[in-house]
């Protein structure tokens, strides 16, 4: 099996897509559930100095796990045929099948979007553990974005993990340069450091400044975790490209009037796709760069 897929790109590939698809699925009950997890948390610590009992949060157990995902609408449990990614939503014609309700478009998106960044990490770094890796970090970068776009947080169980992770994968760090994703460890642990005190830096200038906060802690942890994984080096090119396009996707949107230039815009998502792209293709950003500079 491992020759084939080592031989085999394409078969590489279909298997990284539909299992990304799936995972793209569970994503989706991580996006939605984890921060409601977190709030009950939040009341639960605090309930000392809450008057009002948190009656808007769900009762029981209420984890990744359990209870089993049901329609939001009118409760009609979801079976295992109806939770195919991508295949249910078509078959079902995007309605639940208990009430007809209109399933959010985003639940299949984000599970299409999962199984081809995935299938574009495997084309990329073939068949591995460095592809392994590399496909890990994308599903927690996807589960970070959406959770960042709809609530404005970056919860710290999945960017804490993640600086962890980069730093013991540098551990492994073959001494004769074969890998391409895994630094040595002393290149990580700069890259955690600089990643997170340069967001931190440029936040408490900003409030000291204008008296108003620019981003917030999680973006920090964020940066530190692409740090660990990346190095150092790469911390430049993702923060320009983060900051260029979300400048722009900023002003575009307050230009054609779909945001309010007093609401914050999340700066998670472009963290997270400027440090997939540099994971794939940041070295070649690096020298193409410096060519055009000599």
């Amino acid at each position: 099996m491992q020759a084939l897929l080592t031989q085999s790109p394409l078969v590489f590939i279909a298997i990284a897509f539909i299992l990304a698809l799936l995972v793209g699925s569970f994503l989706n009950v991580v996006i939605y559930r984890l921060p409601v997890m977190m709030e009950r948390e939040w009341r639960t610590q605090a309930e000392e100095l809450v008057a009002t009992p948190a009656t808007d949060l769900p009762v029981g157990r209420f984890d990744l796990m359990a209870p089993r995902s049901r329609c939001p609408a009118c409760g009609h449990q979801i079976t295992a045929m109806q939770n195919i990614p991508v295949i249910s939503y078509v078959l079902l014609g995007g309605k639940c099948a208990g009430c007809g309700a209109a399933i959010a478009i985003r639940y299949p998106i984000v599970e299409l979007l999962t199984g081809v960044l995935s299938g574009v990490v495997a084309w990329r770094f073939g068949f591995g553990w460095e592809a392994g890796a590399a496909i890990a970090l994308t599903w927690a970068l996807v589960a970070i974005s959406v959770i960042d776009i709809d609530h404005q947080i970056i919860p710290d169980s999945i960017s804490l993990p993640l600086v962890w992770a980069g730093l013991t994968l540098s551990l492994f760090n073959p001494l004769d340069g074969t890998q391409y994703l895994f630094i040595d460890p002393k290149t990580a642990i700069v890259g955690a450091l600089a990643g997170y005190l340069s967001l931190w830096s440029i936040y408490h200038l900003f409030r000291l400044l204008t008296g108003k906060e620019g981003m917030g802690y999680g973006d920090f942890k964020l940066l530190a975790a692409l740090g660990a994984w990346l190095g150092w080096k790469m911390l430049p090119v993702i923060i320009l490209m983060s900051a260029v396009v979300g400048a722009a996707t900023g002003i575009l949107m307050i230009v054609a009037k779909r945001h309010e230039r007093s609401v914050p815009i999340p700066f998670g998502p472009y963290l997270a796709a400027a440090g997939w792209i540099a994971m794939m293709w940041g070295t070649e950003i690096v020298n193409w760069y410096l060519d055009l500079m000599m």
